[in-house]
């Protein structure tokens, strides 16, 4: 039995629990092997374009405005699934890089380890 439970689009986004600034934290991760890709934040409307469009689509907090990862790089992030956890404050968007995803130019934004040998 799986325990994955399918909800419909309306009922998700309905369900998602947003901060006091509106914005709900979404993890990316590469639907071919599983790495953990980049954590950006959605609004009601980025949420909605990324379903739309499935074209990954983040609330820039520094920026106060929607971007599309790729929009400006080529290195779009192509919707393959979509959920949120237990509580919906979470989201977990799994996706299929078109390129690194790092504005770094590495393939992660999760690529620098701590180096604490003892």
């Amino acid at each position: 039995m799986s325990e994955i439970e399918n909800v419909d689009r309306t009922e998700f986004v309905k369900s998602i629990k947003f901060d006091e600034r509106g914005l709900v934290p979404a993890v990316i991760q590469d639907e071919a092997d599983g790495a953990i890709l980049m954590l950006g934040y959605m609004n009601k409307e980025s949420l909605e374009i990324t379903l739309e469009k499935r074209l990954v689509t983040f609330w820039s907090r520094s920026r106060q405005e929607l971007w599309t990862k790729g929009e400006t790089s080529g290195n779009f992030l192509r919707l393959k699934e979509i959920y949120k956890d237990c509580d919906s404050d979470t989201i977990l968007v799994k996706a299929e890089p078109q390129g690194p995803t790092c504005h770094t130019g590495k393939r992660s934004c999760f690529s620098w380890l701590l180096n604490d040998q003892k």
